[in-house]
């Protein structure tokens, strides 16, 4: 006998239960999806001799319509009911910004009660780190504008509180997203509870200006999960032009992590990750450079077993 023929409790088969099934017998939350666009470009060069030092910004909206009419939010919006999640994500970013092509992951899903004041909504949180030579932004019919931002992301203070059977962890950061004539900030403040083997995180905001939502708290989350990543993955080459100098991959990688790397350790740790070419770049003021482009077999090597 099929999983089809049995019958439940109330001796209905799974087609009778599904020809009666009522689903208005619980309340619904709406689903949206929003997409965290990283990219990294060059700062104002301030030095003849030294190469300019690269900018961690994000793509951000400025609505036009209410909740938060006037404020900055991460592109994204509802999902139909008869689409994926995935497919929300690449056709918000279309809409509303004028991106396809992309690569994008899902990065954490946002379910607190209060976190949207038109209605219960649950939010699926996407990321991708883009190269933006290559993009033409163009803000869609629900922003009046859509604009790169600096990040700025430093963690003010942290604490960790011992307790039967493991800890409290408590962070407190600084986000700051900054344009020409905008500037955007917010004081998160980070919790996780391992308690024997249960393990908890909550996130709140403490002080917000000008960032719409919750999506201060979904930008410093994508900057701690890029910032991870980059230590055990390829993606930080979706930052990168095909051709690029160790040089710029390195000021690349620190930006991200918000520290300076040593020259050495840096290409030692990469080193399988790249391919030297025959290319060479001519900096005004500089020596030639060897350009190199990534590896495509590096993962597959990386991860035989």
């Amino acid at each position: 006998m099929s999983n089809k023929e049995l019958r439940n409790d109330e001796g209905l088969t799974e087609k009778e239960f599904l020809s009666r099934y009522r689903a208005d017998l619980y309340k619904r939350p709406s689903v949206s999806v929003d997409i965290l666009l990283f990219t990294v470009v060059n700062g104002p060069k301030l030095n003849f001799r030294k190469l300019p030092q690269k900018e961690l910004k994000v793509l951000m909206i400025k609505r036009r319509n209410h909740p938060f009419i006037g404020e900055w939010a991460l592109p994204g919006g509802f999902m139909s009911v008869n689409e994926s999640l995935d497919d929300a994500a690449y056709r918000e970013l279309k809409e509303e910004v004028n991106v396809s092509d992309v690569y994008v992951e899902q990065l954490y899903t946002w379910g607190s009660v209060d976190r949207d004041p038109r209605t219960r909504v649950i939010s699926c949180s996407y990321m991708s780190l883009v190269d933006s030579s290559r993009l033409q932004i163009r803000a869609g019919a629900g922003a009046w504008e859509a604009k790169w931002f600096k990040v700025n992301c430093d963690v003010e203070e942290e604490k960790k509180t011992l307790i039967k059977d493991g800890y409290v962890f408590q962070n407190r950061v600084k986000l700051t997203l900054s344009s020409d004539d905008v500037m955007l900030s917010a004081i998160i403040r980070n919790q996780k509870r391992m308690q024997g083997r249960q393990k908890t995180s909550k996130h709140f905001i403490v002080k917000n200006n000008g960032i719409a939502f919750d999506h201060a708290l979904v930008i410093q989350y994508g900057i701690e999960r890029l910032r991870n990543k980059i230590e055990y993955t390829d993606i930080v080459f979706n930052l990168m032009p095909k051709y690029f100098t160790l040089t710029e991959l390195q000021q690349v990688y620190e930006v991200i992590l918000g520290k300076e790397l040593l020259k050495a350790n840096f290409r030692r740790k990469i080193s399988d990750m790249v391919i030297e070419t025959d290319h060479v770049k001519k900096d005004e003021g500089h020596r030639p450079s060897r350009l190199y482009t990534f590896n495509s077999c590096w993962r597959a090597n990386d991860f035989d077993v």
